[in-house]
């Protein structure tokens, strides 16, 4: 039976920042916990806070350690760094120590279930989390036939709930996620499937404007986005 993840929060916050210790400790039940607050358990420390401000995107993008895993792990997935990089910001703003309100963990917010099917051990290991996290995006790539915005869709509101709509889900957060996630890659590279196949200044690939329920207007290269986009 696979061990389950049980997250603690004690206080949610406007933004993912925490600034406590982090434990981790297996229950009576066999269940693995991270918590700021052990409760008296036996627990190991995962990760110390050592500091009093808030980690900035700037400051850990430029940290070459850092750097280095993501585009190790692109490199091992055949994925494109610019787009892990665009998640992670978009996910956590390079805070990997984030915790969401539904308990998603790290750099990548992977869920406990994600994690685990992910062999992710400790979540909050950036390395870790960054290799599940790429890894579980390999496989929506490869689920959804290389379509970055069906793969983005899913891993923001599930595999299951782009496969009943067949296209990037009628949800708000979804489609503002999705969005966020292409303006941060577009920012430093032309839209590809994932795999490297985009040829920069390719005239080949239509583009689709969209307009989202709110207004927002989304360029692609995706018709899959919506029912009906408008190709020039």
């Amino acid at each position: 039976m696979k061990s389950l993840f049980i997250v603690f929060i004690l206080t949610l916050l406007a933004f993912p920042v925490a600034y406590a210790d982090i434990y981790k400790y297996v229950d009576e039940n066999g269940v693995i916990c991270y918590t700021d607050t052990p409760f008296g358990k036996k627990a190991n420390k995962v990760l110390k806070d050592t500091t009093s401000t808030p980690i900035s995107a700037e400051q850990t993008i430029n940290n070459g350690e850092l750097n280095s895993i993501v585009h190790e792990k692109a490199e091992i997935y055949n994925i494109d760094p610019s787009i892990i990089k665009a998640v992670i910001e978009t996910e956590s703003n390079w805070n990997s120590r984030a915790i969401s309100n539904k308990g998603a963990m790290g750099l990548m917010q992977l869920m406990p279930s994600t994690a685990i099917d992910m062999n992710v051990s400790n979540p909050f290991d950036p390395e870790e989390n960054i290799e599940g996290g790429t890894k579980y995006l390999k496989y929506l790539l490869e689920k959804f036939n290389g379509d970055l915005i069906l793969a983005l869709a899913a891993y923001n509101a599930g595999p299951k709930a782009v496969e009943k709509y067949g296209y990037v889900p009628p949800y708000t957060e979804t489609k503002q996620y999705v969005k966020k996630v292409l303006d941060r890659y577009n920012g430093s590279t032309n839209l590809s499937n994932g795999n490297n196949s985009a040829k920069r200044g390719s005239k080949n690939t239509p583009i689709y404007k969209i307009e989202l329920n709110d207004g927002t207007v989304l360029f692609t290269n995706s018709s899959l986005f919506a029912k009906n986009p408008a190709s020039f």
